[in-house]
């Protein structure tokens, strides 16, 4: 007789506790998958989203402020040199050493107009670019496709009492309202959007633009080198990264992971304490049996090798139990998590960890009862029969 066989045949004979053992170990294994397979998912999912949308660069005038003191009040922030950027030199942006990394550069010029007793802000973009880069818009009717086609955001629409078809006249040119954007609830509500050569001429502002958006589209695209060789190219700019919705996102998600690790810390310590208490629960059942072992002249190591087999064999079912099981448990929670559909990928190295964990914690907690039961006196356990 091996000591595979009796281990087998001890486990078929007490199937209860089997079962106990490999429960808590298994809910153990889930808890961790769970939180595991949860925090990359969302963390997955911000990435996607930042790749979707890109990491947006925000390039603008650099104008000089200062304090002025006239007559005892000191007025603060008066603009003395206010400044257009030259549409030209936004091809400097490309030479830049992380130009692979950009995929849009969508310059914009804005003024105001108004509309009968109304003030509007009007947008000039280069409209393939900006309807490609603001893939969060969405359009009743259609986007601007020629010179003499404007979209109007909501806000503005409401306002003006604008329909799609409308015809509105800017500054004695006719344009007709091709699209209204449904609510962003940003300033992109308060615009008019129309092409750019068309705005610069009606602006009065040929060949220059009030400020430029640029997106890189990948989610660990060095952001903050790209600011500073984008201010090298165009030294008469102000640039900066638009990131910190991304980075409230990723922290939260830090927070999160964080938590889940503390959490899934504690309820492997209950497995494992499960897994202690029942072996060595077992080993006081098994007295006669293990002094019949060694009288039978079974060393200690194998007294402690059968032990150890025993938990192991059930930490390794309870390691894949509690993989499939915590898989399952992501897949209902993930979608009350997220707003959008998150894909679940199943992970062989989260698989490997599941059962390298269980059989780690379930032969951690079986080592003191197995070297207990190797302690165990022959004679005390025959004494016993």
């Amino acid at each position: 007789m091996t000591l595979e066989s009796i281990v087998l045949n001890n486990l078929r004979r007490r199937k209860g506790r089997m079962v106990f053992l490999v429960a808590g170990l298994l809910i153990g294994v889930a808890t961790v998958v769970t939180l595991i397979s949860l925090s990359n998912a969302l963390t997955a999912d911000v990435q996607h989203k930042m790749e979707h949308y890109g990491a947006n660069i925000l390039i603008t005038p650099r104008s000089d402020d200062l304090s002025l003191s006239y007559g005892g009040i000191t007025l603060g922030g008066v603009s003395v040199d206010s400044r257009e950027i030259r549409q030209a030199d936004l091809a400097q942006i490309m030479t830049i050493p992380n130009s692979r990394n950009i995929a849009a550069v969508a310059p914009k010029v804005l003024g105001a107009v108004e509309i009968g007793s109304e003030r509007v802000l009007l947008m000039g973009v280069e409209v393939d670019k900006e309807f490609q880069l603001k893939k969060w818009w969405s359009v009743q009717g259609e986007p601007v496709t020629d010179d003499g086609q404007i979209v109007a955001g909501q806000s503005v629409a409401t306002a003006l009492g604008l329909q799609v078809g409308d015809e509105l006249v800017l500054r004695d040119r006719p344009f007709r309202v091709s699209g209204i954007l449904n609510k962003t609830g940003s300033q992109d509500d308060h615009l008019l959007i129309a092409s750019l050569p068309v705005v610069q001429q009606l602006l009065g502002k040929p060949g220059t633009v009030s400020l430029v958006e640029v997106a890189a589209l990948c989610g660990d695209c060095p952001v903050t080198d790209m600011v500073n060789q984008i201010s090298t190219a165009l030294p008469g700019v102000d640039v900066s990264a638009i990131q910190q919705v991304v980075k409230t996102r990723m922290h939260a998600l830090d927070q999160f992971r964080s938590f889940s690790l503390a959490i899934a810390a504690v309820v492997i310590l209950i497995g494992a304490l499960v897994v202690f208490v029942t072996m060595m629960s077992a080993v006081n059942e098994r007295t006669r049996e293990i002094g019949i072992f060694r009288a039978l002249g079974f060393r200690r190591g194998h007294v402690m090798r059968l032990i150890l087999l025993e938990s192991s064999l059930l930490s390794l079912l309870a390691g894949i139990l509690g993989f499939f099981v915590g898989m399952g448990a992501t897949r209902i929670i993930l979608p009350l998590m997220s707003e959008t559909h998150v894909a679940l990928h199943w992970s062989p190295m989260l698989a490997s960890l599941a059962v390298l964990l269980a059989l780690v914690v379930g032969c951690l907690a079986s080592f003191y009862p197995a070297l207990h039961a190797s302690r165990l006196d022959p004679t005390e356990a025959l004494r016993a029969l």
